[in-house]
């Protein structure tokens, strides 16, 4: 080992413990300082920014479990050898939320998320073991090509033989394309968009149901990608749509940090037992359990965030917050009519889309783009989360009219 390395390796030793005293440092606080001001103008992403988790993180600390290492690693169904875990925690989260999706808890298994493409990945692996062990045969996947862009990735991931099915203007699948591309001599996969990335689209799942009841593949699965959608709907009186005894659903991937306000990326993989068990996953004897997921090691730590913010915020704040969303995107679409922007919204949509404003607002508000020849070109759109008040819609539509009258559009 040469001189010059030997100065390097020393450097390093005795600069790390000066730069650790130092922490946090005064570029961390500019940073924060600069998260904490751009933060109420994040309307362009589905992000509730209204996280109210200062109490969580003040008693993990104040609790000792800051300095412990848990791993929730295992099926948090059965008990695990490694007894450092919130598996009891997360058990109670799918509880609460598998009922609202129509399953019923006996027959129910889940699990807490990295977020929502893990869901994701997991509905569309799970749909394909239960779909092989079934037929013996590997499915076709069928998505539509405004459906969140992981399940197109996913698909390849996976190797499937995966056709992307049309959606019309509004974003949702065109179900006469998807009559005429269903193979029934292979297995069917099915990931129904609930709500699209974009225009807040919803696949129409009874319109689904009935071609593959008229032309009956030899096998089904279908999985619903409700990332943000599946957080404010099941609180709202268009719970139906993803209520699984009326539609029909195997499988449903939530988002935890859309909706409920969480801090960081998480959410729920919901199935059932009977999906479980046609998984023939390998057996890890050291965990007590053929262990079914995709991720070894999961996160402790979002199952308690999660179980958390359901306490404190409980059913009936769940339901508030989903009927003042709802209206707050009624008020916005309202509010755009008046000054007559071009805008248009989806049925039990949060997302109100419209023609793109100038880049300057576009940067300020935190705006996402998309282009579509079907409604002029250059587009925008605005996804109403709960810190979006009524207070800060009026301060976007004031900033749009200044830039109506400077632009001429």
């Amino acid at each position: 080992m040469n001189r010059f390395v030997l100065f390097a390796m020393a450097f390093l030793v005795l600069c790390l413990p000066v730069q650790a005293e130092n922490l946090p440092n005064e570029r961390l606080n500019k940073f924060a300082k600069r998260m904490v001001e751009r933060h109420g103008y994040a309307i362009g992403y589905p992000v509730n920014q209204n996280v109210e988790l200062k109490d969580f993180y003040l008693w993990y600390a104040e609790s000792g479990l800051a300095d412990v290492a848990m791993n929730n690693v295992g099926n948090p169904r059965k008990d695990s050898p490694y007894d450092l875990n919130t598996h009891e925690y997360e058990n109670e989260v799918i509880n609460f939320f598998a009922p609202l999706y129509g399953f019923d808890l006996p027959e129910t298994w889940g699990i807490v998320t990295y977020s929502g493409t893990d869901g994701n990945n997991h509905g569309v692996y799970f749909g394909v073991k239960y779909l092989v062990a079934k037929t013996k045969m590997r499915p076709v996947l069928y998505v539509s090509d405004e459906a969140h862009y992981s399940i197109k990735k996913l698909g390849d991931l996976q190797n499937l033989d995966m056709r992307l099915i049309p959606s019309d203007e509004m974003g949702r699948m065109n179900i006469a394309e998807f009559e005429k591309v269903l193979d029934i001599t292979k297995p069917a996969l099915i990931v129904a968009a609930i709500g699209t990335t974009f225009k807040g689209g919803i696949d129409d799942q009874t319109a689904i149901d009935a071609v593959l009841q008229r032309k009956k593949p030899i096998a089904t699965y279908r999985h619903l990608d409700a990332a943000l959608f599946g957080g404010f709907l099941p609180f709202s009186e268009h719970k139906w749509i993803i209520d699984r005894k009326k539609m029909h659903f195997d499988s449903i991937a939530v988002s935890g940090h859309k909706f409920f306000g969480l801090d960081e990326p998480m959410g729920l993989f919901i199935t059932s037992k009977e999906v479980l068990d046609n998984q023939n996953p390998f057996k890890v004897n050291y965990l007590n359990d053929a262990v079914p997921t995709i991720t070894c090691s999961r996160s402790a730590l979002a199952p308690l965030k999660f179980w958390w913010k359901i306490k404190k915020t409980g059913l009936e704040g769940f339901q508030k917050q989903a009927a003042q969303l709802l209206e707050n995107t009624r008020y916005l679409k309202a509010k755009l009519d008046e000054i007559k922007y071009p805008s248009w919204a989806n049925q039990y949509s949060n997302t109100v889309f419209f023609m793109r404003p100038s880049e300057a607002i576009m940067k300020k508000w935190d705006l996402a783009p998309e282009e579509d020849p079907r409604f002029g070109g250059a587009l925008s759109h605005d996804i109403i989360m709960q810190h979006e008040t009524p207070e800060v819609i009026d301060r976007f539509i004031e900033d749009l009219k200044k830039d109506q009258a400077s632009t001429g559009k």
